[in-house]
């Protein structure tokens, strides 16, 4: 069972870091500024709201930090041989998250592409996103840790959302699933979190959570 569960976090951890790398790659290029560069073209009639451009470029900025941070919330040895890391990690992300991603991302939302059902998508996982970290933190500042462990991969999984979006849009693609772009890009904003949320509820339900974080789990 533990050899299982240690391959199944390696398993894990390199397809995140997978695709933190893919998400590097796809935002360095932003750095330029470049109004009509790759994603940027299809919101031309947006662009020169400054609470969305400004929205934009911290969401996209951030992304990879948020990621990242949020990762080393769930590494056993690191909980238990540096916890201080573990603080600073979780501090880092939720300060993030709480003040620059989510706000950026809730302000996003009510302008996505696909109309009012893929704006709806984006502003439930915004909104729900926030809560999750919130209610995270707070749980740690309790010293609720179990519960906040839950909470926060809650939080995660959402923030994991970025990736899967990317992911589950180049599947339809490649499968060349016949479907109107505008359909095509709904379903992925509802499929990109309520299965990742959906996956989370599983592991914690199941006590693979607890067993995966093992005794790092501080006592309250």
């Amino acid at each position: 069972m533990k050899t299982g569960l240690s391959l199944l976090r390696i398993a894990a951890a390199g397809v995140i870091l997978y695709g933190i790398w893919l998400m590097v790659r796809i935002t360095v290029p932003y750095a330029n500024f470049d109004p009509y560069w790759d994603f940027l073209l299809t919101k031309q009639l947006v662009y020169h709201i400054r609470s969305w451009r400004t929205s934009f470029y911290v969401h996209v900025f951030l992304s990879t930090f948020v990621l990242i941070a949020g990762l080393l919330q769930f590494v056993p040895s690191v909980l238990r041989q540096w916890p201080g890391v573990h603080r600073v990690a979780g501090r880092t992300y939720a300060g993030i998250v709480l003040f620059l991603s989510g706000p950026s991302g809730l302000v996003m939302s009510f302008y996505a592409n696909g109309g009012i059902r893929a704006r709806t998508s984006f502003v439930i996982v915004s909104i729900l996103w926030l809560a999750f970290t919130a209610m995270g933190w707070r749980l740690a500042l309790k010293r609720q840790w179990e519960a906040h462990a839950e909470m926060m991969l809650r939080s995660y999984a959402l923030a994991l959302s970025a990736l899967s979006l990317r992911f589950y849009a180049f599947l339809l693609a490649f499968s060349r699933v016949e479907m109107h772009p505008v359909t095509s890009y709904i379903l992925v904003s509802w499929l990109s979190w309520t299965l990742n949320l959906l996956l989370a509820e599983i592991l914690i339900r199941n006590g693979v959570l607890k067993r995966w974080m093992g005794t790092g789990l501080p006592h309250a």
